[in-house]
């Protein structure tokens, strides 16, 4: 089973705690290209507080990086507060109570794989929706686009993304199944959090008259044989310009 998941909460149809959450680990790499005493290794994570179900303020933000051994803790969270958090998260977002953990684990000298590494995979959670949506337990690195874990949980990512930001629902999850030989899916299930005008049999009409689940058409349909992966390698794979899966189409 894979998922796909869309809210029109963030501009990057993504759930606001990912969402800011990725902003910080972009700017943590801007950052690291102007102060040479940040390191590669980094993460990232956000806490976001909700009022009927849209987001009212950011309780906690979470980074850890890795640096230079000669840089303070102290110097390092007022750097990070200054130049990543200050900078891409807004204003009316924080309060007074927001919290900030800068390494809470203390010094972050040694990074990559010689200081922490396994075989357990990618971190699914973190390439989706960090944790709001559903997924379906495939990674989505190195896998070719013939696995269904890979593209249809991009083709999930492709239909629900259109339904919200074509006006049909507020938010929306997509659940497909496959079998293994199977070229179509064996069930097709949209779930809008009752946040569309439409009922449940209008929006599965209006899925299946602009999309179609089969493999064969969603690796043609988002181009997924070429070189495109790369650039999924960190800041997650959906919210993103420059992958097929995220564009919005017309829909009819």
């Amino acid at each position: 089973m894979m998922f796909g998941y869309a809210t029109n909460e963030t501009d990057s149809y993504l759930p606001a705690p990912i969402h800011y959450a990725h902003l910080l680990s972009r700017e943590l790499k801007e950052l690291r290209k102007r102060d040479s005493r940040i390191r590669p290794d980094g993460k990232t994570q956000v806490t976001v507080e909700y009022e009927n179900d849209k987001p009212k303020r950011i309780d906690t933000v979470v980074i850890s990086t890795q640096h230079i051994r000669e840089i303070t803790q102290e110097e390092l969270k007022d750097l990070l507060i200054k130049e990543v958090i200050n900078k891409v998260i807004p204003q009316k977002m924080m309060d007074a109570n927001t919290k900030f953990y800068i390494n809470p684990s203390g010094s972050f000298i040694v990074g990559g794989s010689f200081g922490d590494s396994g075989t357990t995979g990618r971190k699914i959670i973190v390439d989706t929706y960090g944790g709001m949506g559903r997924v379906g337990g495939g990674c989505f690195s190195s896998k070719d686009p013939s696995k269904v874990d890979r593209s249809a949980a991009y083709y999930c990512r492709y239909v629900a993304k259109n339904l919200v930001a074509n006006g049909y629902a507020d938010k929306c999850e997509i659940q497909v199944a496959y079998a293994i030989g199977r070229a179509k899916p064996l069930s097709i299930y949209v779930d809008t959090f009752g946040t569309s005008k439409l009922s449940d049999d209008e929006i599965l009409a209006v899925v299946e008259r602009n999309f179609d689940f089969s493999v064969a058409n969603i690796i043609a349909e988002l181009d997924l044989k070429k070189p495109i992966y790369r650039a999924s390698c960190n800041f997650g794979h959906f919210g993103r310009e420059g992958f097929s899966w995220e564009e919005i189409k017309e829909l009819h």
